[in-house]
């Protein structure tokens, strides 16, 4: 029975992904590297330090620690700058997202930063529906590594305790993602999954073990995650 829901940020709540792309291809340029579709969709799950030291790596150069916060910092900004205009939040998140808060507790985990995730749910108004929020910052491993739902697991264990609550099972929290390293990060935490096929074909995601696969959160309810993965209030 499901009693929590995990959240990915890019690609499940906001739609940018090819804007993600598009600001590193930005900062790359300057030195060198062409950064293909290919090579930005065969990294997702990773967190930003880990995307672009891989990237100077496949280009056989070398990476000082000035420099990458320097690409980093202009990475975020030109990001903050594709967004600023509209917010490319995906159809029907925000309303699936409300719908759940009144009946689980909500995390978000994801490999973003904090100030990219925190500019998006404060513009949104989103922020108080989550009771966890995990970034890049606070683990030292990226996705398909367990390590981030691990803790947003243990962070929400946590509260409920201090609220007198039962602490939850992994097999109660269900995780919502749009990629393969996501997908294998949640099940390598004992998490049910859904993926969904905002960035990547559904044959991607069911290979990588989604127990479910849906083309968008709009066409999910309530009603809909007790059906396929079953609900059960417990105090």
């Amino acid at each position: 029975m499901i009693q929590a829901i995990f959240f990915d940020f890019n690609g499940v709540i906001i739609d940018d992904e090819r804007l993600q792309m598009t600001a590193y291809q930005e900062v790359l340029k300057p030195h060198c590297i062409e950064l293909t579709e290919a090579a930005y969709f065969s990294a997702l799950g990773m967190d930003d330090r880990t995307f672009l030291r891989t990237a100077f790596q496949r280009a056989g150069k070398e990476l000082p620690d000035a420099t990458s916060r320097t690409v980093l910092e202009a990475k975020s900004e030109i990001h903050r700058r594709l967004i600023e205009d509209e917010l490319p939040l995906f159809p029907g998140v925000v309303t699936f997202l409300k719908a759940t808060s009144r009946h689980y507790a909500l995390g978000l985990v994801s490999m973003a930063t904090l100030n990219e995730i925190e500019y998006v749910l404060d513009r949104a108004r989103l922020k108080s529906l989550f009771s966890v929020v995990v970034t890049a910052e606070d683990v030292n491993v990226c996705k398909p590594a367990p390590d981030c739902y691990r803790r947003a697991f243990e962070e929400l264990n946590s509260s409920r305790r201090e609220q007198r609550l039962l602490p939850l099972l992994s097999p109660e929290c269900l995780v919502v993602e749009d990629s393969p390293p996501g997908i294998q990060s949640g099940r390598a935490a004992g998490m049910r999954t859904l993926g969904v096929t905002n960035t990547v074909p559904e044959d991607a995601l069911r290979s990588a073990g989604a127990e479910v696969v849906t083309r968008s959160l709009a066409d999910w309810t309530l009603d809909s995650v007790r059906h396929v993965y079953g609900s059960e209030i417990r105090n």
